[in-house]
């Protein structure tokens, strides 16, 4: 009978660790979820703001520095005032035509390490014909945690 004890007693300690490592939570920052929550909250403000053809609403996603970049189809351009300009030239219409119906879908947020993080996904821009059609395409969305908050300082829109 003792040996039969000597034997269980070591396989018992060894299920029972299993037991309660199994049970115990998965490691999952809280902070991570957090940060993901407020990116996401920034990306669905901006939306609303174009939506209701908020240009300077729709800006304050971005970082107002000389050194936020917006790149696509065009180029580069360096700065929120020059990235404020092109939107305000762009889109801004008497009848806000232009600007349309923006949606964002696909979206996944990445934290990059402390205080920034990458949100990628798809933009779809419906449109009447007249006003240049439904279009769309993908982004990588580089953001820095700042004192306002969450804010855009790389924007590649393709």
């Amino acid at each position: 009978m003792k040996t039969i004890q000597r034997w269980m007693l070591p396989a018992l300690v060894s299920l029972l660790a299993a037991s309660a490592f199994a049970l115990a939570p998965a490691p999952h920052p809280p902070q991570a979820t957090t940060e993901a929550a407020a990116i996401r909250k920034v990306l669905d403000e901006s939306v609303a703001a174009w939506n209701r053809g908020d240009i300077p609403a729709f800006l304050d996603s971005y970082k107002n520095s000389p050194q936020t970049i917006y790149i696509g189809g065009e180029g580069v351009v360096r700065g929120w005032q020059q990235i404020r300009d092109r939107y305000t030239k762009k889109y801004v219409t008497p009848d806000r035509g232009k600007m349309g119906v923006l949606k964002f879908t696909s979206l996944e947020i990445h934290p990059l390490g402390r205080g920034y993080a990458l949100a990628i996904g798809q933009w779809r821009l419906e449109r009447t014909a007249a006003n240049g059609g439904n279009v769309g395409g993908f982004f990588t969305l580089t953001f820095q945690k700042t004192p306002a908050g969450w804010r855009i300082i790389v924007d590649h829109t393709s």
